[in-house]
């Protein structure tokens, strides 16, 4: 946990969920750079009575620092949300003071201060964009915020695109912020995501199928070379037996699994609104009939009975945000285990160099390589 001191105050803050060793803040200079201007007394304060949206949040250091104004919150991460929960809490602060919103839910109808977090997807910012667009108008103060090495000619051009005429401000401490004056009279075009795609015809039970990707996740316009080759050596398994796709994506690891077995149930879950979405509109397209399935949004498998699952597929990540980590990947390896039944299996898919294999022996005892190729290995662990 760090202390953040801002004009708005000073708040204790930490990620969700919080490790006393992580090395990692709960916010960064962009963060402190957005709260100073909405201050700043050569630029005026800004007004802040109005309807404030706070879009892409990281761990809620700018919904918190700005609770008082009662904002509401947007965001894709289901972790996101639930560390500013806990920071809200940490704080002393009232937790309904923040309106949470999905991505996938409906915007406020009109936003007055429109603060964007630029997220690592121009995909996603260009999605969340459009969705946005309809509730700005000619007064709308539009704020946008982040590293200097996460905005490009590129993201500009999307502000200028769907929002209005675009400007940025000089960089403080690698951060930088984006100033739009929003164009009512620019077309309101529909945003371009979802993505479809058809599977290539070497990958199993779902050659030939069609996946949908919402704006923002991982690989949203082309399979990933990573699970293409999982794919190509998923286990079966016979009978009703439950099986979950463990930051499940677009979920073409889960409807594989159910293809092959059709009498299977299957759980999605993903940290990832959009991602969860994406799995279910894709299983619901290509799932053979009478095939049972449930889609989470959470924070791994801590909402599944202990000792209830037979068999775990994952594909973890190894980034959060800017941050290469493999604490992401030994959270789900955790917790794998626990929602494992004795005998039940976790089947991963990840480089050759993120060693998985040590983590899944430290916590398994037990770690045997099913395939590999120069790039990427499947591995398999057994709860005994």
């Amino acid at each position: 946990m760090n202390r953040l001191t801002t004009s708005q105050g000073a708040f204790d803050l930490a990620r969700f969920p919080e490790h006393p060793r992580d090395p990692f803040r709960a916010w960064d200079a962009a963060d402190e750079y957005l709260l100073r201007q909405l201050t700043d007394p050569e630029t005026g304060s800004v007004d802040l009575s109005g309807t404030v949206a706070v879009v892409g949040d990281r761990w809620g250091a700018l919904a918190t620092a700005l609770a008082a104004h009662r904002p509401v919150q947007i965001s894709d991460s289901y972790l996101a949300r639930r560390a500013t929960l806990a920071n809200l809490a940490r704080n002393g602060l009232d937790t309904d003071a923040v309106r949470q919103l999905s991505s996938r839910d409906t915007p406020p109808d009109r936003i007055d201060v429109l603060i964007v977090r630029v997220p690592k997807s121009l995909a996603f910012l260009e999605d969340q964009l459009h969705r946005l667009a309809p509730a700005v108008h000619p007064g709308t103060v539009v704020i946008g915020t982040g590293m200097v090495k996460e905005i490009h000619t590129s993201t500009l051009k999307l502000f200028e695109r769907i929002i209005g005429p675009t400007r940025t401000s000089l960089a403080v401490r690698k951060a930088r912020l984006i100033f739009s004056t929003p164009d009512t009279g620019l077309p309101r075009t529909p945003s371009p995501w979802p993505y479809r795609y058809e599977l290539p015809a070497d990958v199993g039970p779902v050659a030939g199928l069609t996946t949908v990707n919402h704006a923002g996740i991982f690989c949203a316009e082309r399979l990933d070379i990573g699970t293409r080759f999982f794919l190509k050596h998923l286990p079966t398994r016979g009978g009703a037996v439950r099986i979950v796709d463990l930051g499940c994506g677009n979920g073409v690891l889960g409807l594989s699994a159910a293809r092959a077995n059709p009498d299977a149930h299957l759980t999605f879950v993903d940290e990832s609104y959009g991602a969860v979405a994406s799995a279910e509109e894709t299983f619901r397209a290509g799932a053979p009939d009478g095939a049972k399935a449930d889609f989470l949004v959470g924070d791994g498998l801590g909402d599944l009975e202990p000792g209830s699952v037979d068999l775990v597929l994952n594909n973890p990540p190894f980034h959060s945000h800017l941050a290469t980590t493999d604490a992401t990947a030994r959270t789900m390896f955790a917790g794998a285990r626990t929602a494992l039944r004795q005998g039940g299996e976790l089947w991963v898919v990840g480089n050759r160099h993120l060693s998985y294999h040590t983590q899944l022996r430290r916590i398994f005892g037990n770690c045997t390589t099913v395939a590999g190729d120069p790039k990427f290995v499947v591995l398999r662990a057994v709860k005994r």
